[in-house]
């Protein structure tokens, strides 16, 4: 799960209180770093923002800011790759000038290359082209209210492969001291976070986004388990649930395998599973209802589900009524 990198060009507008209101509103939005005017040296103390002021197209921090019209401008800035820290492009044509060539150019270079985009879905498709697509977005647009629709991109940090296992067998252990985490993020159900006692093989763990009979849902829980646990982070790093702390940066996945960003805002029991002749795995839950496993082919709906019954593959059941040759989505 690359990381993309989402920034503002607030240098366009000729008023300063209509660049000073781009700034603002890619604050609120999560953007933290701006293309401003040299006079605007002052936006620094909106908060926490990294300035990269715009000299006639040389941009500090070593980036260079590149307007293509013309096939000579796309070879002016291809020179560039391995020269400077960066290249922004601002193209009102690709079709003119595409954007794969500059991508393909760059790509074994530590030139980082970013594209301007006035649109969220055109921002998501030159984060997709030629599979890695560019190392950021600049967004580019006069209006302060269209900034906010880019907040979603940000959220978004890629896929991860999930495939299913079997539960081979299902067993107490001593009583020991459990997690759960709450996000600022309210989740769906088959949404939560992947969990494992390994760091080779994580579960997903649904959040508490259906309601039991007993709990009401809390969607932006996960009921996580063990203090000894692995969670994934971003850029699929893990480490200890204990380690988490109020504001540390997290990853919610669903069952078809899509991830998001978030943040940190009884007894138990061990559920091993032994994929394909592979090192045994285990995870360990809350022996609770709130605390379960999604299936991966979807919930039954709630009008029909009991807690009491089982289904192979295709209900999130808790770890209270996990039985053996049920399947699970795993991060193998």
């Amino acid at each position: 799960m690359d990381s993309k990198e989402i920034w503002i060009r607030a240098d366009g507008p000729d008023g300063k209180e209509e660049r000073k209101e781009l700034v603002l509103s890619a604050l609120e939005s999560g953007i933290e770093k701006a293309i401003v005017r040299p006079e605007d040296s002052d936006f620094s103390e909106f908060g926490k923002v990294e300035l990269l002021f715009n000299d006639g197209g040389r941009l500090s921090g070593g980036y260079e800011l590149v307007e293509l019209a013309t096939p000579e401008d796309q070879e002016r800035a291809m020179a560039m790759a391995g020269k400077v820290s960066g290249v922004v492009l601002d193209s009102r044509d690709w079709a003119v000038i595409p954007l794969e060539n500059m991508i393909a150019r760059f790509r074994d270079t530590d030139t980082k290359v970013l594209a301007c985009a006035d649109d969220v879905e055109t921002a998501k498709l030159y984060m997709q082209t030629l599979e890695k697509g560019v190392d950021g977005v600049v967004v580019c647009t006069p209006d302060p209210n269209a900034i906010r629709r880019f907040s979603d991109i940000l959220q978004d940090t890629g896929r991860v492969e999930l495939s299913e296992v079997e539960v081979t067998d299902v067993r107490n252990i001593e009583i020991g001291d459990r997690v759960c985490v709450d996000t600022v993020t309210n989740m769906v159900p088959g949404e939560g976070m992947l969990i494992g006692s390994q760091a080779a093989c994580l579960f997903l763990v649904q959040s508490e986004s259906e309601d039991n009979g007993y709990v009401a849902a809390r969607p932006f829980r996960v009921n996580a388990g063990a203090v000894h646990a692995y969670a994934m982070g971003p850029e699929g790093r893990t480490k200890y649930l204990s380690e988490y702390r109020s504001g540390d940066s997290i990853v919610l996945v669903k069952r078809d395998g899509s991830t998001r960003a978030s943040a940190v805002g009884s007894p138990m029991s061990m559920v091993p599973e032994n994929p394909s002749g592979r090192m045994p795995r285990s995870i360990g839950l809350l022996y609770v209802t709130s605390s379960s496993l999604p299936g991966a082919s979807g919930t039954e709906p709630r009008r029909s589900r009991r807690i009491s019954t089982i289904s192979v593959s295709h209900t999130s059941r808790s770890a209270a009524e996990l039985r053996e040759a049920q399947t699970f989505i795993i991060s193998p």
